[in-house]
């Protein structure tokens, strides 16, 4: 009998087309099989699960925009105004907006998933941003979301100021490469807040070694949102669904996952790349290669939401299009 990697290999090239014509969109086909070890896999049903928390790092200047845009910000995904929101509504997923460490007084909506662990972080440029057990309880939040409903994929996003700061550290602790090389503008600072932002970070730094294992990355320089992140990432393998990896935030989010679980690497797809300066350096580290690539800095998962239609055109194609055999139509001589 074939086994599966044989078979999904000979129903994507008995397509109606030459050897290789549909490109990516061939590989992603193959890696939703994979997923859910199906040769007919099912790509119908989406998520944009939206973390949102605060950063004590943001104190220190690091960001374009005051700490108060978070719960600003959380407040018009609720509404249903922001960048995410329209796209989510263009493809037709629903979206779930998690407060797991605004700052100040608890958001009082009936639509939020209110999972608070803390007003935010701690200043990561002064000791470590949470505790262990905070760090873990931020895990165990996204893997749980992530686990819940009937979904194929899930977009992840998130809302934090500072969180850029958070990013940055992390993948510089995680891959050991000095942090300068994944510093970027974030929510648009200018010159004189680059060189600020960069200062900070390079002292945040160097309070622990150069290369630290992921948790403990995490809980010295991570955010809230970035841990629930990673810890969905882990969930969704778990339940065997694919994650639609968004920019640099998301992107260290996915940097902390695969190392705690190297395993889940077929489950994540790696949707844009981020202008953010920082975010070229976190592909190269990650070995990755997005689908898509608009100039997007965001978040939010709007770069997520954007390819959501290329991973179900992918599926489709290998569920729908006419074989050879099927069309009567000559194959290669």
């Amino acid at each position: 009998m074939m086994d599966f990697e044989a078979a999904l290999r000979a129903k994507i090239d008995g397509k109606t087309k030459p050897l290789g014509a549909l490109g990516r969109i061939e590989a992603l086909a193959a890696q939703v099989a994979r997923v859910q070890h199906s040769l007919t896999p099912r790509m119908e049903r989406g998520r944009l699960i939206l973390f949102a928390a605060d950063h004590g790092i943001a104190a220190e200047g690091v960001s374009a925009y005051p700490a108060e845009v978070t719960r600003q910000m959380v407040l018009n995904f609720l509404a249903g105004g922001a960048a995410a929101n329209i796209f989510a509504r263009q493809a037709g997923l629903p979206v779930a907006v998690v407060d797991c460490g605004v700052a100040g007084a608890p958001i009082e909506h009936p639509a939020l998933i209110a999972r608070r662990l803390a007003s935010g972080t701690a200043n990561s440029r002064h000791g470590p941003a949470m505790t262990a057990d905070q760090r873990d309880a931020a895990l165990a939040l996204g893997r749980e979301l992530a686990g819940e409903g009937e979904f194929d994929a899930l977009c992840l996003g998130e809302m934090g100021i500072g969180n850029t700061s958070a990013a940055a550290l992390l993948a510089a602790k995680i891959t050991g490469q000095p942090v300068a090389g994944f510093i970027g503008r974030g929510t648009g600072v200018d010159g004189a807040g680059l060189a600020r932002k960069q200062a900070v970070l390079e002292a945040a730094a160097a309070r622990t070694a150069p290369r630290l294992a992921p948790a403990e990355a995490l809980a010295e320089y991570g955010g809230f949102e970035i841990a629930a992140m990673a810890g969905a990432m882990l969930g969704a393998a778990e339940a065997r669904r694919l994650v639609l990896v968004d920019g640099f935030i998301a992107g260290a989010a996915a940097l902390v996952a695969l190392g705690l679980e190297p395993g889940i690497r077929e489950n994540l797809v790696f949707a844009h790349r981020s202008a953010e300066q920082g975010h070229a350096a976190l592909l190269a580290a990650l070995g990755a290669e997005p689908l898509l690539d608009l100039g997007l800095r965001l978040g939010e998962g709007s770069g997520a939401l954007l390819a959501w239609p290329l991973l179900r055109a992918a599926a489709a194609m290998l569920n729908e299009m006419a074989s050879f055999e099927s069309a009567a139509v000559s194959g290669p001589a």
